[in-house]
């Protein structure tokens, strides 16, 4: 796959996810939740969703785990979807290939 199709994808399931999420909740998840409301105050539940989709987000950046999967699914990384262009588009590799010559020559004296 391609840094098209992960922008494919991404548009897609941005399409499918809409405005609003209902999430089924176990019972650790509940408690946590119920912890964290307790403890934060927020107006709304829903805030602390958020947020902790936000924290996974930047956790999953920051560590690499992003762009572990990205470029495991979609042979590209985060860092090339904001650019919108692979390493090699960017640095121009791709427009002058090297030839794959193996020349043992320039270490014989």
């Amino acid at each position: 796959m391609t840094l098209d199709d992960l922008s494919d994808d991404v548009q897609a399931q941005y399409s499918e996810l809409g405005e609003e999420l209902a999430v089924s909740l176990d019972r650790e998840t509940r408690n946590e939740l119920a912890m964290l409301t307790s403890a934060l105050d927020p107006d709304d539940p829903d805030e602390l969703v958020r947020r902790a989709v936000h924290m996974l987000f930047q956790s999953a950046v920051e560590t690499g785990n992003l762009d572990f999967h990205l470029r495991s699914g979609y042979d590209c990384t985060y860092d090339e979807y904001l650019s919108g262009m692979t390493f090699d588009e960017m640095t121009g590799a791709d427009q002058f290939p090297q030839a794959q010559e193996k020349d043992d020559r320039r270490y014989q004296f």
